[in-house]
């Protein structure tokens, strides 16, 4: 298993990243963090690792830049974190060991919105979206009306109002779909058993379309 540090530049912003490559891998997964987070969250490293064990590529991206990062809106900003999510979709089409991959997503909290909305602009180049404890209310209601991508979004059972932002977004979206709430999870999955949960649900839906 290859493990590489990458710079990704994007309108001028040079973004650091995290690529591992399992041998033989046909497909990566691109994570989108949360607010606040980073390639080094805890929780999208352990999902990372589990779909690397099951062949998986992984790019794990900031998609701000430290100092950025410091500004508390520019997390919420949408438009640029989905714009440079499309820019590392395309360093990723770029790439000689990797242009050949069928390319999905896996977004949290805010990153699920900036996910969505790339997928929504890319189109069928997004083989499947994953959402954990996601915002896709983030994205407009025509954005998710035009996501092809399939799509699953998975809320903790106890992360009620997250919950209901889910339902709301689940509803404008048109592509092949489904949402699972995982019984007991509050919305950062901290709860014995629940992160395992969102790993295995994230691991099928990624078989299922991007194998």
């Amino acid at each position: 298993m290859k493990r590489s540090d990458v710079v990704i530049a994007s309108g001028g912003a040079r973004l650091e990243g995290m690529l591992v490559l399992p041998e033989n891998a046909g497909s990566v997964v691109a994570f989108a963090h949360g607010s606040g987070s980073s390639r080094f969250s805890p929780r999208n490293n352990y999902v990372a690792g589990i779909l690397n064990n099951a062949g998986f590529a992984t790019l794990l991206l900031d998609l701000l830049t430290p100092e950025e990062d410091r500004d508390y809106d520019m997390r919420f900003d949408i438009d640029l974190l989905a714009r440079r999510l499309v820019a590392a979709t395309s360093w990723i089409a770029s790439r000689a060991d990797t242009k050949l991959f069928k390319i999905g997503y896996f977004g949290a909290s805010t990153g699920a919105a900036a996910a969505l909305k790339a997928a929504s602009a890319l189109g069928d180049k997004i083989s499947a979206v994953v959402s954990r404890g996601g915002r896709p209310d983030l994205a407009s209601d025509e954005e998710l009306a035009h996501v092809v991508s399939p799509t699953l979004l998975i809320v903790g059972g106890l992360d009620n109002i997250v919950i209901e932002l889910n339902q709301r977004a689940y509803l404008s979206l048109n592509c092949m779909k489904e949402m699972k709430i995982v019984p007991g999870a509050s919305h950062l999955f901290e709860e014995p058993g629940t992160l395992e949960a969102v790993a295995f649900e994230a691991e099928n839906w990624f078989r299922l379309n991007l194998s």
